[in-house]
């Protein structure tokens, strides 16, 4: 059985103000195309569909359509699942009616999970669909006090699904989780990735997932596979941050053959516009050809530059930041660092001092340092003023 597992479409994102619902179908169109070139028999997507959970009509109209096309125009199933992002409700909305069609789509969590069964010329395949949920309503689901983080709910939901498994049949999993290969605490693949948990109760442990032939994950932007080559994320198919700026993004092709054995190859989606860091002077840069990519800024001016973002967008017209990079020798780094670390134990001159110096890349003057001390003269002037105006009043209360 051949399927195609993608992930964190997050249809409706808005990244530095700008809605990428253009660059999304850029990228959906040609997943689409592939998906009448190299006729799976099934599309995993594996949670994230929406950016949030009351997502905008254009991001609505937008999966409608694909799912709608991928579905009942090329006869291919889809398997999804709600992730984080997603409104679980408004993904369960109309499921029952919609797997007639071929669309099995699960948003809230329950604990009677029953696979969704394709078949192929070996037979059986199991395709467990676990939506995202908070380990709260998994531990009600089954009386269990002990379900306090996501890796134990995780483990509750595995339990129960392999032990109901059919030997017989080859068993996919489809899942939305922070995986790390024994449950550590890892960083996150990505800025634009919202944490599951406070104080690091997210991270659940690949190992759980090892009875499955293959597992689909969502959550982790970035493309890579967990503890063993058959538990994988997809990614997802857009840069969402300057975060990831080094990810290539696309979909994951899998071939299941008759013994369950998995053969994965990845495939590289092209946007219509790439988000990257641009560093440069601001002369330097008026040599560059007009582009739309989404370009982060780093100017590399010693002084400061007027109006920076208005005269980027005159060769970067979707610019989405800019800020001078101050580039420092060796000696200045142990320095400034050194003056970090002991900024806790300075006065307020010496911070004004350190705070100038790391700024302005020079001394302040002593004109300027007259200007400052006056002002901190005139506060603690005026601080004792309302100190002992309060003083005052207590005393006349007594």
């Amino acid at each position: 059985m051949k399927f195609f597992h993608t992930a964190d479409w997050h249809l409706g994102k808005l990244v530095q103000g700008v809605y990428m619902t253009e660059d999304q179908r850029y990228v959906l169109d040609q997943f689409i195309k592939a998906i009448e070139e190299e006729k799976p028999d099934a599309v995993i997507i594996a949670g994230d569909l929406y950016d949030r959970a009351v997502p905008p009509t254009e991001a609505v109209d937008l999966l409608d359509e694909v799912l709608q096309t991928i579905t009942l125009k090329l006869k291919t199933p889809v398997l999804a699942i709600a992730g984080n992002h997603d409104s679980p409700t408004r993904l369960d909305f109309g499921s029952k009616m919609m797997k007639a069609n071929g669309l099995h789509i699960v948003g809230e969590f329950s604990k009677d999970l029953e696979p969704v069964i394709l078949q192929d010329q070996f037979g059986e395949v199991h395709f467990h669909l676990v939506p995202y949920t908070d380990p709260s309503v998994v531990r009600n689901e089954y009386g269990d006090e002990e379900i306090r983080n996501h890796n134990k709910a995780m483990e509750k939901i595995i339990e129960t699904i392999t032990s109901k498994m059919d030997p017989n049949a080859r068993h996919v999993f489809v899942g939305h989780a922070f995986v790390t290969p024994y449950g550590e605490e890892q960083e996150n693949t990505s800025e634009s990735e919202r944490p599951l948990a406070i104080g690091g109760s997210e991270y659940v442990d690949a190992r759980h997932f090892m009875k499955f032939h293959y597992t689909a994950l969502g959550h982790l932007h970035l493309a890579h596979y967990v503890l063993d080559q058959k538990i994988r994320y997809a990614g997802s198919p857009l840069k969402y941050s300057i975060s990831e700026e080094k990810h290539k993004k696309g979909y994951l092709i899998v071939e299941l053959d008759e013994e369950g054995n998995v053969q994965i190859e990845k495939k590289v989606l092209q946007p219509l516009r790439d988000m990257r860091t641009v560093e440069t002077t601001i002369d330097d840069l008026f040599k560059h050809p007009v582009n739309e990519d989404y370009v982060f800024v780093q100017l590399l001016d010693e002084t400061p530059v007027l109006s920076p973002m208005e005269k980027v967008r005159s060769v970067y017209p979707n610019a989405m930041h800019v800020e001078r990079k101050i580039i420092l020798s060796n000696h200045q780094q142990r320095k400034f660092e050194g003056e970090r670390i002991a900024r806790h134990q300075m006065d307020d001159l010496s911070l004004f001092r350190a705070f100038y110096r790391e700024i302005k890349q020079t001394e302040v003057s002593e004109e300027t340092e007259e200007i400052f001390k006056e002002i901190l003269r005139e506060i603690e002037l005026e601080n004792r003023e309302e100190l002992k105006k309060a003083s005052n009043e207590v005393a006349a209360t007594k």
